[in-house]
């Protein structure tokens, strides 16, 4: 079993097969997402190299722990204990790369729709020369003439792609609460239960958006402070209710007679969500009381303890990274890419309920299997493409954008470490605020335009 399994692996690594696991028992996998898993690993190596150049904890830690390190540095003409790897210059150089690297691909298979040909083949294989190309990519971008320039430059590229990244986000978003709201509506007429699920699901969601209002309520406003936090939970919770009014509304259902009140409770939390991390990045306010400064309008989620931040940080930071990584992959389905259309009300005739609707395949047949002494593989694309390769490369494109932008805190990038990826700045809370109505203004805009274009959207 070892000896194919070998040959799989090199066939993999040199050539254009599929790549798979060396074990026999594990479930099969589709080459397309075979394909996509492999991409998406090195986007991790990067994102979790860019981490860690972030962060002064590893970088003493490594000072500390490797053998030779400020010997090694020398040879490498990195500076005085690697100086010139770590810091935000040296995240986006790193991620220039990566971009690169995406963006070259981006072009690269611009137009393919079978997967047979060449270019296809470059795609889904030679793993081995492409991550060769990708740790050249990273490391050229230490090499680039008049840095000072570059980095003035490509912050603004960065800030330009990740807002394109965001947008992308918030379009899969009201995508997923359609098709959720699409998927279980269609088994009501075959069976009641899934009605039940319906009106559940959307009790518990508009109960946590609900409960999220009232805690930032309690949590983030004080009575002689936080003015713009007031204004905005009124806001955003006022939008929320308007946009539930709006779905359910007669004018809207003769339309759109599947909208309900499940993908406003879903935006609903989302933006809850979104609210409170704005608030929760925004610099601290502090009052005067009985000649003391206090702090207001922050939960104190900690103890004081520095190991409590360090816990809080990196859960932040694996939740924030998580959804990328869901963004960059989930967007780039067949189904999930007409998130950057407007949303339509088409279901399919043979649409069936499920729990795990988001999880169904994009395609239901496939011509054969192929086992290499490990995991079976299946070649799902022999027919065609099953998702847009360059919209693929595209995505991990503004996404390797929104990496650098999030770990350099945006604009406030010359002391930002990833200990302090959590803590205020003004920059981040705008972002996260925007996202709050651009997200509500998207959603509301699939519900409003069938009525206004009523031609466009006859079956």
């Amino acid at each position: 079993m070892c000896e194919p399994c070998c040959l799989s692996q090199l066939a993999c690594c040199c050539g254009s097969a599929a790549c798979s696991l060396c074990c026999g028992c594990c479930p099969k996998i589709k080459q397309s997402t075979s394909t996509r898993f492999m991409y998406a690993l090195f986007f991790m190596l990067v994102t979790v190299t860019c981490v860690i150049m972030m962060s002064p904890t590893v970088e003493t830690a490594m000072r500390e722990n490797i053998p030779f390190y400020t010997e090694m540095c020398d040879k490498l003409n990195a500076g005085e204990n690697c100086s010139t790897l770590v810091g935000y210059s040296a995240v986006y150089k790193v991620c220039f790369g990566m971009a690169c690297f995406f963006f070259f691909f981006f072009v690269f298979t611009i137009c393919v729709r079978t997967s047979t040909g060449c270019r296809a083949a470059v795609h889904n294989g030679f793993w081995f020369f492409k991550f060769v190309a990708l740790l050249a990519c990273c490391a050229g971008g230490f090499f680039l003439p008049n840095q000072d320039k570059f980095l003035e430059v490509w912050r603004y590229v960065g800030a330009t792609g990740g807002f394109l990244f965001i947008i992308i986000q918030l379009m899969l978003l009201v995508q997923f609460a359609h098709r959720w709201n699409q998927n279980w509506s269609s088994g009501v007429k075959y069976n009641k239960i899934w009605y039940a699920a319906l009106a559940l699901v959307t009790l518990v969601l508009f109960s946590v958006a609900v409960g999220a209002l009232v805690f930032m309520i309690m949590f983030y406003t004080d009575p002689e402070a936080c003015f713009l936090n007031k204004i905005f939970l009124g806001v955003n919770g006022g939008l929320c209710f308007v946009v539930s009014l709006l779905a359910i509304s007669p004018c809207i259902q003769t339309f759109q007679p599947t909208s309900g009140l499940l993908q406003s409770a879903v935006i609903s939390v989302y933006v809850m969500y979104l609210t409170f991390s704005a608030l929760a990045s925004k610099p601290i306010e502090m009052v005067e009381r009985n000649g003391i400064n206090v702090t207001v309008c922050v939960f104190p989620y900690k103890s004081g303890l520095q190991s409590d931040t360090n816990i809080v940080t990196g859960v932040g930071t694996a939740i924030l990274f998580g959804c990328i990584l869901y963004s960059c992959l989930i967007s780039t389905t067949k189904r999930s890419s007409t998130a950057l259309q407007v949303y339509r009300n088409d279901m399919p005739e043979n649409e069936r309920a499920r729990c795990c609707f988001c999880c169904v395949d994009d395609t239901e047949d496939y011509d054969d299997e192929k086992t290499a002494g490990g995991q079976n593989v299946k070649y799902d694309e022999r027919d065609g493409t099953i998702y847009s390769y360059c919209y693929f490369h595209f995505v991990f494109f503004l996404g390797s954008l929104y990496v650098m932008m999030t770990v350099t805190n945006w604009f406030h990038y010359e002391n930002a470490k990833i200990e302090r990826l959590l803590d205020g700045s003004w920059s981040v809370f705008w972002i996260k605020m925007a996202s709050c109505w651009v997200c509500l203004f998207l959603y509301m805009w699939t519900l409003v335009v069938p009525m206004l274009f009523p031609k466009r959207f006859e079956a």
